[in-house]
């Protein structure tokens, strides 16, 4: 079957729940959703090489798990958990190998300023500096919205989280950033 942008999430999961098909159906999926799913990775790990193996990790759970999809969020929802979850679960791991609380996730400074694949100029250092000050939740609803421009709908299907707490969260995130950056400035 020949998928145009965009992508009719229904016919895919049936594609993609068909042994016959699966195998195309799943080429697809990767094509279709590797970009915003290793963005998504790359704004929680920071580290090309960890966004890389997670984004690979996340395809390998969707792939082993696509006929436990019930159809009950969207198709590009699930993945997005999905690859939430699992950037979660290696930064509790990191913070944990490197005896760190969530609020020193210090080894991500670290691991940006030591990145050969970020190119930002100053000010992108700042935001993203400005970004890792946040605590965890914050920095994860203000990268969805900030960065993927998520509708806060589909942010509470990813995160499990009522539309209201995700406002008040965003909101607060966006004040520590902006106080961050200009704070810097001076």
């Amino acid at each position: 079957m020949d998928y145009k942008a965009p992508i009719d999430e229904a016919q895919l999961v049936k594609d993609l729940q068909d042994v016959q098909r699966s195998a195309g159906a799943f080429r697809i999926l990767v094509d279709a959703y590797s970009e915003p799913l290793y963005w998504q990775i790359r704004r929680m790990v920071l580290n090309h090489d960890d966004a890389n193996d997670l984004l690979q990790a996340s395809f390998m759970k969707v792939w082993q798990n696509i006929h436990h999809f019930r159809g009950e969020a969207k198709l590009s929802t699930w993945l997005y958990k999905i690859a939430v979850n699992e950037s979660i679960n290696f930064l509790k791991k990191e913070r944990q190998r490197n005896n760190v609380s969530s609020e020193e996730d210090l080894y991500l400074l670290n691991s940006l300023e030591s990145d050969p694949y970020f190119d930002g100029d100053e000010l992108q250092k700042k935001l993203e500096k400005a970004i890792l000050a946040l605590p965890e939740k914050q920095r994860l609803v203000f990268n969805m919205r900030y960065y993927d421009e998520m509708k806060y709908e589909e942010m509470s299907e990813i995160l499990g989280t009522s539309v209201g707490a995700l406002k008040a969260s965003y909101h607060h995130a966006l004040k520590k950033v902006t106080a961050a950056i200009e704070a810097e400035d001076y």
